[in-house]
């Protein structure tokens, strides 16, 4: 196995990245949602978590269908967050601090109350016809049905009509939400002077949206009625002209010293994605995959319950870590996001006796692959009196991840007197789940989290640059993998398991203790043998 030369080094493999909801973070004024200033207000605490990047969820204007993921104006802010002014005051105050910022870009699809959109609607005479995806429909037994049997992702048909026009335009999510016709040369010219808007005020790089569902095949045949989800996606889940138009967007960003971060849901073929993410490519730099997240997915979809087995999970990881790493891809590491239910729940116990040291393990085991470490804050906690589907539900729904920010024991999301948050902040802020007493508490989870970034950055050669080695494969209790570089090596061992099990180490002779989430000490190592406490790593 060959080691990246030195020149395969880049400054966002090196980072982490801290990713914010505004609408959920801080607010300085009486509004029940979050702000800019609310966010420059609190950049001296990113810093004093390690972070390098600073990620924004949508800010632009938006009718908020789906949360700030439909957009009407890629060049205004959303005046509940603030203006331009205060993205550019946020940029300067980032840098200064040698810290980076990077927007959420949604191009797959705009709103329908874009202008792009408004002027498509009105007939094949107008400019912007062809901006978005329309076809007729087809005559079923005398009625109209759509143009094929693709579904959307939020559910029903991904095919809309519209009486105006008396055709049918593609979403490929929620009917407000209409794809953009990215075959048409002059979409492309659009998305790449957002882009150069935006770069040229000093944004340093862009998280895309559903980025591998831009090209579609442009015959729009039937999807496999057979598959449970999604029908369709095998046709534009990597479309014929998918690379043409990533290469595009690379070469813009390369300009600019930028990087970007695609998501591609319904791509699990590596030899797809190493196209993609290839160093050589010029298209993504890195790349949000979904195959660890949806583990617990039943046969029903995300919220139908289904178990797993550790050896499960030990397969996805090494299979990404080792993949990507042989062929000179780059992984984006993250267990939880925006869109991702709180991860405690998921992969280790959140009952109040292990979600402290859950919290720790899970850090140790994502912060210590290879890849550009991505991560929200807060942990959060479910009630045990809780129906089995209602626990299903909340566990995996994307609400629990943008629930407000709590700074301190009296909540102070906003402040005093202010109208209620948009959403209800979890209770656990007044028993030490805020920001407050996280930063005063030296074994806290933030603290902790600050020792693995530090880390990182520390031993940035065998833990961001190294290779990768899964150990113990078929242990359901404890998870190992080592990582080299040249004459360094790391071993990572995490108990995922409410019991205490043991561990052979084969080099606790030479070793030092570079992170743990319990209290020990260098004899701890000294038998070889080490006996790992619940939730340990």
């Amino acid at each position: 196995m060959s080691l990246p030369s030195p020149q395969h080094r880049a400054w966002w493999k090196e980072s982490s990245v801290y990713q914010i909801y505004p609408s959920s973070f801080c607010t300085l004024t009486p509004t029940p949602a979050g702000t800019l200033h609310g966010i420059l207000s609190k950049i001296d605490y990113i810093q004093t978590l390690g972070i390098d990047i600073v990620w924004l969820c949508p800010i632009f204007e938006s009718p908020k269908e789906d949360m700030d993921y439909d957009i009407s104006d890629y060049m205004k802010i959303d005046p509940i967050y603030g203006d331009i002014e205060d993205v550019d005051k946020l940029i300067m105050e980032l840098h200064k601090r040698d810290m980076k910022l990077l927007l959420d870009l949604v191009v797959n699809h705009t709103s329908d109350q874009h202008e792009w959109f408004k002027e498509s609607r009105k007939g094949k005479d107008n400019k912007y016809c062809d901006w978005y995806i329309w076809r007729e429909g087809k005559r079923v037994e005398g009625n109209w049905v759509p143009p094929n049997n693709w579904t959307a992702h939020f559910g029903g048909s991904a095919w809309q009509f519209d009486e105006a026009s008396q055709e049918y335009y593609l979403h490929l999510y929620e009917p407000s939400q209409p794809d953009l016709n990215w075959a048409n040369p002059a979409v492309r010219t659009a998305v790449h002077a957002i882009m150069r808007f935006w770069l040229s005020r000093g944004v340093d790089g862009f998280r895309m949206d559903v980025t591998n569902f831009i090209s579609k095949p442009q015959d729009f045949p039937d999807g496999d009625p057979e598959l449970a989800f999604h029908i369709g996606s095998e046709h534009y889940g990597v479309g014929p002209s998918l690379h043409e138009y990533l290469h595009e967007l690379g070469d813009i960003l390369r300009e600019y010293d930028a990087f970007n971060v695609g998501e591609l849901p319904c791509v699990t073929d590596l030899s797809q994605i190493v196209k993609s993410v290839g160093y050589d490519r010029g298209e993504l730099n890195m790349i949000f995959h979904f195959e660890l997240h949806d583990i617990d997915h039943g046969p029903e979809g995300k919220f139908s319950p289904k178990s797993w087995k550790l050896t499960e999970l030990k397969r996805i990881v090494e299979r990404w870590q080792t993949f990507l790493y042989d062929n000179g891809g780059w992984n984006a590491l993250y267990l939880e996001n925006h869109d991702q239910p709180r991860s405690i729940d998921r992969f280790a116990n959140a009952s109040p006796a292990f979600a402290k040291q859950s919290a720790k393990m899970l850090a140790t085991f994502i912060g210590c692959q290879a890849g550009t470490l991505f991560g929200t804050e807060q942990e959060h906690q479910h009630p045990a009196t809780l129906k089995a589907a209602q626990v299903e539900y909340q566990k995996k729904s994307r609400d629990n991840a943008r629930t407000p920010m709590p700074w301190s024991s009296r909540g102070e999301f906003s402040p005093p007197e202010s109208p209620r948050p948009w959403m209800r902040m979890h209770p656990d802020y007044k028993y030490g789940v805020n920001a407050e007493d996280q930063l005063a508490d030296p074994t806290s989870v933030f603290r902790y989290w600050a020792s693995v970034l530090a880390a990182r950055k520390k031993f940035k050669d065998v833990i961001i640059y190294g290779d990768f080695k899964l150990l113990d494969h078929d242990n359901q209790n404890l998870l190992a993998y080592e990582r080299n570089f040249e004459e360094e090596k790391i071993v990572v061992v995490c108990n995922f398991s409410n019991k205490k099990h043991s561990y052979k180490l084969d080099t606790a002779g030479t070793a030092g203790i570079v992170l743990s989430t319990h209290p020990r000490k260098l004899q701890h190592f000294f038998e070889q043998e080490i006996l790992l406490e619940p939730y340990e790593a």
